[in-house]
């Protein structure tokens, strides 16, 4: 007992410092730490240990000092995976460690806008340096339909089918894995909001699509893309040509003959093509850019109207149209539509 009374002060000296050095690393753990490398990829090599890890990052001053961390994942038995990390300001020596063990891998990233045609993919995908690919590599590739002939056995190509997304995606990818993701971007989509509707309108994928393209390339107001629609229908309805200027487009850009200024030329007009709706009845043979949910939405839900005709509003900058339900009203909006025009250009 005496000896015992002599080695208490001890064991409890040294019991106090136990809990003062664990509660000193539990706070280390979870204090945060600001750094100065929140917004770069910080590469952590295949093969390396735990304490090489933490002194990388404590050199970074992603971790205040490096041996907790260590200690921490060697108590936990952590394997830190290889990678391309983003670590946040501040960030925890514990969230360091979470991080570590769930693995991460710079992501890169790539935006499809809506009314996009696959030649606007193909340059956009041409300018991402880690695919190393030219705009008609990227095209060529768009020409394999196997990812939607089930739901459209019509397609001659991808075109409206790569769906208008923001996509992220490692630096290794392929281009062809790209557009596959796109694809099956659409497809989600397609099935989990559309599908069921068009089967009750009786309308295909394809007819859907397409009509929702040409929504999509004339309707700049999400209010407008109804009446867009009846105005297609309506026509459609009446036999009339649809006169839909970016088909004309289109057809000028599979001819190899666009510009790209923006202007409908004569000679645009009048180039025989069955996607030229200014000259052939009816739909253009397939999509003629890639539509967004709102545009498909309003091509399986048209507004009720007998508008005929539509002309941009002069006096707004917002793209919105006035519609028409007869020609005569129509010219007169196109009239005013030129005199407008007119008068902008002859300002100094």
């Amino acid at each position: 007992m005496p000896r015992l009374k002599r080695l208490l002060p001890a064991l409890l000296l040294i019991g106090a410092l136990i809990c003062s050095a664990t509660l000193w690393f539990v706070r280390e753990l979870n204090a945060p730490i600001a750094h100065a490398h929140a917004e770069e990829y910080v590469v952590i090599p295949r093969g390396s240990t735990s304490r090489q890890i933490a002194t990388q990052l404590a050199a970074l001053g992603i971790l205040r000092r490096w041996w907790p961390a260590y200690l921490y994942m060697r108590v936990i038995r952590a394997r830190p995976k290889a990678g391309e990390y983003r670590f946040p300001s501040p960030i925890t020596p514990l969230e360091v460690v979470r991080k570590l063990e769930e693995g991460e891998q710079r992501l890169n990233r790539f935006t499809v806008i809506e009314g996009w045609t696959r030649w606007d993919i193909a340059d956009a995908m041409a300018r991402l340096p880690e695919l190393k690919i030219d705009p008609q590599e990227a095209l060529a590739l768009m020409d394999d339909t196997s990812l939607i002939k089930d739901l459209d056995p019509e397609a001659q190509n991808l075109e409206g089918y790569l769906y208008p997304d923001t996509y992220s995606f490692p630096p290794n990818i392929k281009p062809r894995d790209i557009i596959a993701t796109m694809v099956r971007r659409f497809r989600q989509v397609w099935f989990e909001r559309f599908a069921e509707r068009a089967r009750a309108r009786g309308q295909s994928v394809h007819e859907v699509v397409t009509i929702a393209s040409l929504i999509e390339t004339e309707a700049k107001l999400d209010g407008e893309r109804p009446l867009v629609a009846s105005v297609i229908y309506n026509r459609l309805q009446r036999n009339m040509p649809l006169g839909i200027d970016s088909t004309v487009i289109y057809a000028a850009k599979l001819a190899g003959k666009w510009r790209g200024d923006g202007k409908v030329r004569q000679s645009d007009i009048e180039r025989p093509s069955p996607y030229n709706t200014r000259q052939a009845l009816g739909l253009p043979p397939g999509p003629v850019a890639s539509p967004g949910a709102r545009s498909i939405e309003a091509a399986l839900n048209p507004a009720t109207t007998n508008y005929l005709y539509y002309v941009r509003e002069p006096t707004r900058d917002d793209g919105a149209h006035n519609f028409y339900d007869n020609e005569a009203d129509f010219l007169r909006g196109v009239q005013a539509l030129r005199e407008w025009e007119r008068q902008r250009r002859a300002q100094p």
